[in-house]
């Protein structure tokens, strides 16, 4: 039985989560958040039964403020506003994504400021533990007010209404809860918009984009190398005084582990002398200050991302030291935002350089004696040939999805809402982009484990043998054609199952 995550809110690290996005593993708040989160429900408490208007508890919403509420109506106000949200439309989140979302927002209100009762945590928290898994449409959030739709779906599973999975079948939230053997909650003040403002589907998005784009980029490392070989590329350009004095850690990391991975390599010191060729073209000589460069990027949306999982960001807030609930901005993803377009950014870069090295090596006048499109009987055998053409269709297309998204605002709410990030769809198309960019690798790889092999009886360094090992126990070399389309499948799977990475020894801190 997996073991239940414990989480101190505000200090959940990347490392954390991302065990909770690939392992399904259930989380839950340290006993420790239990008495802020009811303070704070205390104080929403209080200012429900008062006859001041306080925005979101005893008022209707957004464009709405002006409307006061009564006492006994306040139940009803935050069931409409979960069901009048529940507007998303689209294929439904993939469950990692979905509990990745739900912990972030256990996180969030366990600080102690949205004012929800506990009940509510221990709501998600059981939902989590029993698999009761809200069905969440991936689309209509422009990231404004929070995810709005999509954390409305979410709170609608847990108080019975639209759909969640279980044990996965999809069935009514209902039906789900019962077989769980959990009941439906009713929500008190505040506490439907505690649920629906913030910034955690966007950000489990983001998230998940990060951790994927992470491994391939170790992957990309490992790939790059046996291309080296297959293309019978110097190591020169790898030299660790090259990247020292330009200083830019990702470069640095990028070589060190290039270097690593080719030592001892027949093949390369094969060529070392009397090779006519003075330099290789830049996707050979030039792939750790690009992928270095990646690297730094995807570190830099890291830091932002940890800060945001462990944050506040709904609104109003209830700031129990001061004794007062204030409207505030927190929802606003434009943070999230940003660091979903340096991911696409990285994601796309490390694609360009990998598709010209696929088409390095299928091009004769360029691959260094390897036969024409990697086939040993070309002519009657196209080989790699339209393999190459798909990671050029994929590399174009990832360029167009890495068009920022967090510039595009647009006004919504009658205007009230009259800037937003569109971070939810600019984290959403990280996962479309990396599965892209899992192919284009996956393709290199095949290509490169063809070119190494052609150099027999030369052979690469041990390391990369254990990698044409484990790639060969499931893809035969390529003799003839033959229908490639699950061998290139097989081949990305492998990528962005991190075995690739793993085969090699790759490892790079974050």
């Amino acid at each position: 039985m997996i073991e239940t995550i414990q989480m101190v809110p505000g200090t959940v690290t990347l490392s954390t989560l991302e065990d909770i996005y690939r392992n399904l593993t259930p989380a839950k708040l340290a006993s420790s958040a239990r008495e802020p989160v009811e303070a704070a429900a205390q104080m929403v408490a209080d200012a429900a039964a008062g006859e001041d208007a306080v925005y979101g508890i005893n008022t209707g919403f957004g464009k709405l403020a002006s409307t006061k509420i009564a006492p006994e109506d306040t139940a009803t106000l935050q069931r409409n506003l979960i069901l009048s949200h529940c507007c998303g439309v689209g294929e439904a989140l993939p469950e990692d994504k979905t509990r990745l979302m739900m912990t972030l927002k256990l996180l969030s209100m366990g600080r102690g400021a949205s004012g929800v009762r506990w009940l509510v945590i221990d709501q998600i928290e059981q939902m989590l533990e029993r698999g009761v898994v809200p069905v969440i449409p991936s689309q209509g959030s422009v990231g404004a007010s929070g995810d709005l739709a999509p954390l409305a779906h979410m709170a609608a599973a847990m108080i019975g209404a639209g759909e969640a999975t279980y044990d996965g079948t999809r069935m009514s939230s209902a039906d789900a809860l019962k077989k769980a053997e959990l009941e439906p909650i009713v929500l008190g003040p505040k506490e439907g918009l505690g649920l629906i403002n913030g910034t955690q589907f966007s950000t489990a998005c983001a998230l998940a984009g990060l951790f994927d784009a992470w491994r391939l980029a170790e992957a990309s490392m490992t790939i790059a190398s046996l291309t080296t070989d297959a293309i019978m590329g110097s190591t020169a350009p790898l030299i660790a005084d090259i990247h020292t004095l330009r200083g830019h850690a990702g470069q640095i990391d990028v070589a060190q582990q290039m270097r690593e991975i080719m030592d001892g390599s027949e093949i390369r010191e094969s060529h070392r002398e009397d090779d006519t060729r003075v330099q290789d073209p830049y996707c050979i000589r030039c792939q750790p200050q690009v992928v270095g460069a990646a690297l730094d990027v995807l570190r830099m949306a890291a830091k932002t991302l940890e800060i945001e999982a462990n944050a506040v960001t709904d609104n109003p807030l209830v700031l129990v030291n001061e004794g007062r609930i204030v409207s505030g901005g927190n929802f606003h993803a434009e943070y999230v935002g940003f660091a979903a377009d340096q991911i696409a950014l990285a994601v796309a870069e490390i694609g360009a350089i990998a598709q010209r090295r696929v088409a390095l090596m299928v091009d004769p006048t360029l691959s260094h004696d390897l036969p024409p499109f990697l086939t040993p009987d070309p002519g009657l055998n196209s080989g790699f040939m339209i393999a190459e053409v798909t990671t050029a269709a994929l590399m174009s297309e990832n360029k167009h999805l890495a068009n920022p998204c967090v510039t595009d605002s647009t006004p919504t709410s009658a205007n009230q809402e009259d800037h937003v990030s569109m971070a939810a769809h600019g984290a959403l198309r990280l996962g479309r982009m990396n599965a892209n960019l899992s192919v284009i690798l996956g393709v290199e790889m095949l290509c490169a484990a063809q070119g190494v092999e052609a150099r027999a009886p030369l052979q690469t360094s041990a390391r990369l043998q254990d990698v044409l090992g484990m790639l060969r126990k499931d893809i035969p070399a390529l003799a003839e054609d033959r229908y490639l389309a699950p061998d290139i499948e097989s081949a990305s799977a492998m990528v962005r199952a991190g075995r690739v990475a793993e085969a090699a020894g790759v490892k790079v801190t974050a």
